[in-house]
């Protein structure tokens, strides 16, 4: 019998609590795995809301699920500020936070896995049409996908390997910024890019699939 591996996610909202839960079950029907896993993701924005309420013994380690949303210094102040909270729960109660962001949001995580997706948009709303692309729908807008049965029809069409192809593209993304001279920043420990498209939720679930053998260990 397989042992069980136990991740702690804190996420935005439906869509990216709904995708986890959808992640684990392919994980768990994977005969090749070497553990199972359990994927807890629950919906809250802010890591200090969060910390304040467990402690190391019952959760030494949170994986943080956000967007930076815009370059807006409101967005920008707003994401900073979620870095440094995170920090402040090593500080306060050694609870190990890591950070698996997307700039501007999920959606572009999402559209990975059917599509590239390398050039930068203005607005969030220009996700709309690579979505539609990605998974063959026709939505009337964001919220439409968002959506509980919307959201979950374009999951039926996903499959580990749209997640590995969705691995490959985030690679070839964090390349090209490389390439083109993009430098990160760095804040509390954590480093993002201020510049879309870019995202670390693949590190996230590259862990994810390295642990429990979805993905062989890298040498």
């Amino acid at each position: 019998m397989l042992e069980t591996k136990k991740y702690v996610l804190t996420v935005e909202g439906e869509t990216e609590q709904w995708y986890f839960i959808w992640l684990r079950d392919q994980i768990n029907g994977f005969e090749g795995r070497t553990y199972n896993v359990s994927i807890v993701p629950r919906v809250q924005q802010s890591p200090k809301s969060f910390y304040k309420g467990t402690n190391l013994k019952v959760t030494p380690e949170v994986i943080h699920i956000c967007d930076v949303e815009s370059t807006d210094d409101y967005h920008i102040e707003k994401f900073e500020n979620i870095l440094k909270e995170m920090k402040e729960a090593d500080r306060q109660k050694k609870i190990k936070y890591q950070l698996g962001y997307s700039n501007f949001t999920f959606e572009l995580w999402m559209i990975l896995h059917k599509k590239d997706c390398f050039g930068p948009f203005n607005s969030r709303k220009q996700y709309l049409a690579p979505i539609q692309q990605a998974f063959g729908e026709k939505f009337e807008d964001l919220d439409h996908y968002k959506q509980e049965s919307a959201f979950k029809r374009c999951l039926g069409k996903l499959s580990l390997n749209d997640v590995k192809d969705a691995l490959r593209r985030a690679d070839k993304i964090a390349e090209q910024n490389g390439k083109d001279g993009k430098k990160p920043v760095n804040l509390c420990g954590y480093s993002y890019y201020r510049d879309n498209p870019a995202l670390s939720i693949n590190e996230v679930v590259k862990k994810i699939f390295t642990e429990c053998g979805v993905l062989p260990k890298r040498k």
